[in-house]
């Protein structure tokens, strides 16, 4: 499924939409550029699942975890930025089973931690690239509120029988 949004507002309203779908057990890994918008989109994750907040990027503390309000599950936040591999991310023994785990920067690092998971994938016009005739970005660049296209795919038995599911992707008769 492929959408767009127009600003911080709507990923984070995305977010809500998403987190009231998510239960106990479901991964979701979230790729994009810096400032494209995937702690916004995690910030509302949490609100749709009600739980305590803030809903911070957890960069220094690896991850964080918000535990319910409602009696739902909790929300295990990761960044797995500055992991160099899926044994440091399995070092955090996170509760996958009993959690929401969304994991920012997780792409390629979560090989084998579950059945299924949800590709969040999350594009903008410049993000945290630099172009040679601009330079690098500064923080107001990296927080404008730009258009974002956003695609969420499905992977796994959980996820098959979504909108978001990966065969959905590929239209009927195809392998």
């Amino acid at each position: 499924m492929r959408r767009t949004v127009d600003d911080a507002e709507a990923m984070e309203s995305l977010g809500r939409d998403l987190g009231r779908q998510l239960r106990a057990g479901d991964l979701v890994v979230l790729t994009g550029p810096l400032g494209a918008g995937k702690t916004t989109l995690t910030r509302g994750i949490g609100d749709g699942l009600g739980v305590r907040g803030p809903v911070q990027s957890p960069t220094f503390v690896l991850a964080r975890t918000h535990p319910t309000l409602v009696g739902g599950p909790p929300l295990v936040h990761v960044d797995a930025y500055r992991l160099g591999s899926a044994a440091e991310l399995e070092d955090l023994d996170l509760d996958l089973a009993g959690s929401v785990v969304v994991v920012e920067w997780g792409a390629g690092l979560l090989d084998g931690a579950a059945e299924s998971w949800l590709e969040v994938v999350i594009a903008r016009r410049r993000g945290g690239e630099a172009d040679a005739a601009s330079g690098p970005l500064d923080d107001d660049e990296l927080d404008a509120d730009e258009p974002r296209t956003v695609e969420l795919v499905g992977h796994g038995p959980r996820w098959a029988a979504t909108a978001y599911s990966s065969q959905a992707r590929l239209g009927p008769g195809s392998a």
